[in-house]
């Protein structure tokens, strides 16, 4: 078989490939992987909008924290709620009682009561917190902590659920 000076040979005008071609992308490679890329991702966002209509609301148990004489008045109580990880403050005022988390929302640091400004402080990044309802007061944190609901019953103070910022 002889090739014509000045012509390519006959394997490659059948070989339909250029190679200087392939280092780009086509619309028709690009729009698939476009619609590919969508599909996946609608299926995702339908996947999760069926497993938070499906989901049932966290049940907090009832859990006695202490007895309403174990806590002074201005005085702070600490216990776990509602797993013994989950560490909590109890502050009471009078006859008020108010509980919130003591891990801070910016970084999950500790959060302590800071009796002289009369506030929750996290140390970490000088962050403040009320000792009231929990809401920031300054420093990096963006969401308040989240409340401890106490109920009072008869002499014992008792958890039985908790308060995000989203419910209130």
């Amino acid at each position: 078989m002889s090739v014509e000076p000045g012509k390519p040979p006959l394997w490659r005008e059948e070989f339909s490939v250029h190679a200087g071609d392939e280092r780009y992308v086509g619309r028709r490679q690009f729009a698939k992987f476009l619609v590919l890329t969508s599909l996946g991702m609608l299926a995702g966002n339908v996947w999760i909008l069926v497993r938070s209509l499906f989901r049932k609301p966290p049940v907090f148990p009832a859990v006695p924290v202490a007895r309403v004489s174990d806590v002074p008045d201005g005085g702070i109580l600490t216990f776990a709620y509602p797993e013994a990880h989950d560490p909590c403050l109890l502050l009471r005022r009078g006859e008020d009682f108010a509980a919130f988390s003591q891990i801070c929302t910016h970084l999950s640091c500790a959060v302590v009561y800071d009796d002289a400004r009369k506030l929750l402080a996290c140390p970490c990044h000088d962050g403040a917190f009320s000792a009231r309802d929990g809401r920031v007061l300054g420093g990096p944190p963006q969401r308040p902590l989240p409340r401890v609901r106490i109920e009072r019953r008869g002499d014992h103070l008792v958890a039985v659920g908790i308060t995000l910022e989203e419910e209130t």
